[in-house]
């Protein structure tokens, strides 16, 4: 097959199948899942595979997981009815103050309660639990049931987005653990199961083999996943991916699909991943991200799209990941690394693609070392360097939530929109000490934006903390208006 073949192939492949979520739920009915590791217990060329062992190991720690959502009241553009707003209000047509742009009101909606249920992995007998980010976000309620019934209410210890992983633990002793196997030892072709609670059927275990490694399907910000056609379906999310020997290999994540339910391939987040994100979970409450500060992808990807554009296309090499951008004080900078190198090694192990990249990655914590070996101009050079976090220093990221701007807040209400002109906003209700107070921020102040996104909820504000808190500059600016009509902008230190 010829490069334009083979890219047609692949953009007629990404236009039939969908990737979704592989969480099974009431309201939301998004869907995920998949999983593999080393196989002890591998039967010999040629015979048949028996699964009990593993299955038998697996079931008992793997939970059932019910996520509720409450309902909310929350503030919605809807297009405008003249006559509805002239029932309700007889001076809508004369300038109704809730009126938008463009034929629009704002209106209270209350949202309905939201139920959904996913699977997780008991790491430890005192109650830790693995699942993904997905089964858990936004939730105000878990309930984690065991394969014996037992029912826990769970708690958040922490989440990463960027991997989809998740950690929760309940207040239980003893309890049925999965050991935690090796995931970089799984072979293609080796005999998996999947264990979960797909489609509200719980319990299930599904068996296939391991399709592929260090599949980039650019659903997460970091993901080299876990090929498998075990049958994995809405549900099955969060739950373990185990090999013959009965050990996890990986969490179920996602599948690829047309219709939204098993069609063949699904994916799972491999333990080398998991192990690093649950250690920085448990001991720092968010994830300790090492930085190389390059951009990039797959050099064979990029290599194939300047033949088509009909440019020369030699660097030494049809593998590895090409560099497109280098922040200048990263540690690719300081490895020697510039535009149109290829890193083909890292800690003298051989790099094919970005997501085997992302991998090693997603195992190192700021101030490791990391050697690198790559092309420059079809030379090769290895150097060694010190990772660096988001914030371009080796230290700890501490987690940070709204404490650290010393104020309490609420949402603008109904009559200060009319006076004010404005849709949405977060008030200013009180100022303590704290960085808003150094930053010159008083009570009455309504924020509008932080860091050019809007905020209409404290929740959001929430994010916004955290997100500036794993930055570079560690900086809120924060755009709004007083009670006076005057708009102002301040810069919030989170330092």
């Amino acid at each position: 097959m010829n490069s334009k073949m083979k890219k047609y192939f692949n953009y007629l492949l990404a236009a039939m199948c969908i990737v979704a979520l592989a969480f099974s739920a009431g309201a939301f009915m998004k869907v995920n899942a998949a999983g593999g590791s080393a196989s002890a217990f591998a039967a010999p060329a040629g015979q048949p595979v028996d699964l009990t062992y593993a299955a038998d190991k697996a079931l008992p720690a793997v939970v059932h997981i019910k996520y509720v959502q409450n309902s909310k009241t929350r503030t919605v553009e809807v297009e405008s009815d003249p006559f509805s707003d002239f029932f309700n209000n007889p001076f809508g047509w004369f300038g109704n103050p809730n009126q938008g742009q463009g034929g629009k009101q704002r209106r209270q909606v209350q949202t309905p309660k939201r139920t959904a249920t996913g699977s997780g992995v008991i790491i430890s007998s005192d109650g830790y639990i693995v699942t993904n980010n997905h089964v858990v976000e936004g939730a105000d309620e878990l309930t984690v049931t065991l394969n014996d019934n037992r029912e826990f209410s769970a708690r958040i210890i922490g989440t990463d987005k960027n991997t989809d992983l998740a950690l929760i633990k309940v207040d239980g002793k003893n309890l049925p653990t999965l050991p935690i196997g090796d995931s970089d030892k799984l072979k293609v072709g080796e005999w998996v199961i999947a264990v979960g609670n797909p489609l509200g059927l719980n319990n299930t275990v599904t068996a296939g083999i391991i399709s592929a490694k260090a599949r980039s399907l650019g659903a997460n910000g970091v993901e080299s996943f876990i090929q498998t056609d075990a049958a994995i379906n809405a549900g099955n999310s969060g739950g373990a991916l185990v090999n013959t020997a009965g050990e996890l290999v990986g969490i179920n994540a996602m599948l690829y699909s047309q219709t939204g339910s098993y069609s063949g391939y699904g994916f799972a987040i491999p333990t080398t991943i998991m192990n690093k994100v649950v250690a920085d979970l448990k001991q720092y409450g968010t994830v300790q991200r090492a930085l190389l500060g390059i951009q990039g992808g797959d050099a064979h990807d990029y290599i194939d799209r300047l033949k088509d554009e009909g440019k020369e296309a030699d660097f030494g090499t049809n593998e590895g990941v090409y560099v497109a951008k280098v922040d200048e004080d990263g540690a690719g900078a300081q490895a020697g690394l510039t535009e149109g190198d290829i890193i083909t090694n890292v800690d003298g192990k051989k790099v094919t693609k970005m997501s085997e990249l992302q991998e090693i990655m997603a195992s190192k914590r700021p101030g490791d070392k990391l050697t690198l070996t790559y092309l420059h101009k079809k030379q090769k050079q290895t150097k060694t360097v010190t990772l660096k976090n988001a914030q371009g220093n080796t230290g700890v990221v501490k987690q940070v939530d709204m404490d650290v701007l010393g104020a309490n807040f609420r949402a603008v209400t109904e009559s200060q929109k009319q006076q004010l002109g404005i849709g949405y906003g977060l008030e200013v209700i009180k100022v303590n000490s704290g960085a808003m107070k150094e930053a010159g921020i008083t009570k009455g102040f309504i924020i509008q934006k932080v860091n050019d996104q809007p905020v209409k909820s404290i929740d959001e504000l929430q994010d916004l903390v955290k997100e500036a808190n794993n930055s570079k500059d560690r900086v809120l600016y924060i755009q709004g208006v007083y009670p006076t009509g005057k708009k102002a902008y301040f810069a919030v230190s989170l330092e």
